[in-house]
């Protein structure tokens, strides 16, 4: 029961979201820093999705495999890569790391 609750609970949250943003009026849409914090917080919620998920595991700081690869993603995309060859710089880099290491 408590996970129908939790489902539905999403949905309301998801709906009334959805609702307060088509309810903004247009002129607070146009202001330039509205606009310019449109165009920043999905990198910077990526960033630290990312983050999260290359040194967390559970409430412990950790430094493993995942960290050398997204170093050798950084890298490619710091030669300007394309994307693909970024994720594939990604992969068997960490597959190397996690091979060597055990």
């Amino acid at each position: 029961m408590t996970v129908w609750f939790a489902i539905a609970a999403t949905a309301v949250g998801a709906y009334v979201v959805k609702l307060a943003g088509l309810l903004v009026p247009q002129g607070v849409l146009e202001r330039p820093l509205v606009r310019r914090l449109a165009a920043l917080l999905p990198v910077a919620l990526l960033a630290a999705l990312t983050a999260q998920q290359t040194f967390a595991d559970g409430r412990a700081l950790v430094l493993d495999a995942r960290a050398a690869g997204l170093a050798a993603a950084a890298v490619a995309l710091v030669l300007r890569a394309p994307f693909l060859l970024v994720i594939a710089a990604a992969v068997v880099v960490t597959a190397g790391v996690r091979a060597m290491t055990g």
